[in-house]
């Protein structure tokens, strides 16, 4: 019987069987072989990367903080709006001393819009500015009130400043129209002065806010300036009720600065910045602080005895005298603020409610 012709298979060593995606390795020969032998296959396998961290720390994440990008809230808080009375106070008491010296035959309200208009500007620039400044320098690294936009790190510098510019241009831009109806050019020099005053007090390399002349400027800016200038270019004179209204403004503006820098006087000095009450100590700035909110009604008997109604205006003494008390014998920050409301609220009544008295 014929044998089976088909061919014997042979067996492999499951060892040498080719795998797919192997690395062929040729097997050494010995001296005495002739013939190499069947190659081996051995399957080659590869590490795999692995995933970086974010941060380059344990767990992913950074250890610096991150601010969240500043909303639209963030920027109005930023202009600070309970500073705006320190505004609106002295263009309401010169428009009004404006009216009397006019012997109360009309108003010019395009100009007292004007007027506003340059003392919102400067006010909200000088916000930013400041925010800009201080954030740049450090200063409000460690801040106690409200955080700021450029210390926070909620906006970039370069935006918060341009921000600060645009209102300075929107400050100047009216100024520029008030000098032209009222054809007074060397107001110019006196708008140039005030934005500088502005820009100087935490901006440049040696900003006199750091070296206690905040409450000179303020008093000398936002009071007899902003008053006595807005008489000015509505009837071209300055009367005696724009001079010691202005004066009467310019204290409250001091007095609200005063607070606000007693509530960071430990930072403040922390920082290097020399304020006005770093340079006095804790306990004369409470005392001028007094004084501050305290004089305008002093100042006040003065119309108390030329106009009718001008005692009315006493009755801002309930706003006055709760935070003169709180300052007096404050201990936290949130007291501080609390006095800083009052002391702006304070503001912007006696401006206003005087303003009234004045022209009615």
């Amino acid at each position: 019987m014929a044998k089976n012709s088909r061919p014997r298979q042979q067996r492999m060593d499951p060892a040498k069987t080719p795998v797919k995606g192997a690395v062929r390795e040729p097997v050494k020969q010995s001296a005495n072989q002739k013939v190499a032998e069947t190659p081996t296959y051995e399957k080659k396998t590869q590490a795999k990367p692995r995933k970086k961290r974010k941060g380059g720390r344990p767990g992913g994440r950074s250890p610096i903080p991150v601010a969240p990008r500043a909303t639209a809230m963030d920027w109005i808080a930023g202009a600070r709006i309970r500073t705006l009375a320190l505004s609106v106070s002295p263009v309401a008491v010169g428009t009004a001393a404006a009216y009397a010296a006019s012997g109360f035959a009309g108003w010019h309200w395009v100009r007292a819009l004007l007027c506003l208009a340059v003392a919102l500007g400067l006010q909200i620039g000088v916000n930013f500015a400041n925010d800009y400044s201080d954030g740049i320098r450090g200063t409000d690294n460690h801040r106690i009130g409200p955080s700021r936009l450029t210390g926070s790190g909620a906006a970039k510098p370069r935006t918060v400043l341009m921000v600060a510019l645009f209102f300075f241009a929107v400050a100047a831009v009216a100024g520029i129209a008030l000098v032209v109806r009222s054809e007074q050019y060397w107001l110019l020099a006196v708008g140039a002065a005030c934005v500088l005053a502005a820009w100087f007090y935490t901006g440049g390399k040696h900003p006199y806010g750091y070296y206690g002349f905040g409450e000179l400027f303020v008093f000398v800016f936002f009071g007899v300036v902003a008053t006595a200038g807005t008489t000015f270019v509505q009837v071209g004179t300055v009367n005696l009720e724009s001079w010691v209204g202005g004066a009467a403004v310019g204290l409250l503006a001091c007095a609200v600065l005063i607070a606000n820098n007693l509530r960071d006087l430990e930072h403040d000095r922390v920082a290097g910045k020399r304020t006005l009450s770093v340079l006095i100590g804790d306990r004369a700035s409470r005392i001028l602080f007094a004084i501050f909110i305290l004089l305008p009604f002093v100042l006040l008997y003065f119309f108390v005895l030329f106009y009718l109604n001008a005692y009315y205006v006493y009755f801002t003494l309930l706003l006055a005298v709760p935070a003169a008390v709180i300052v007096l014998t404050a201990k936290t920050s949130r007291e501080f603020l609390l006095a800083l409301k009052l002391t702006s609220l304070t503001a912007l009544v006696y401006g206003v409610w005087l303003a009234v008295t004045i022209a009615f």
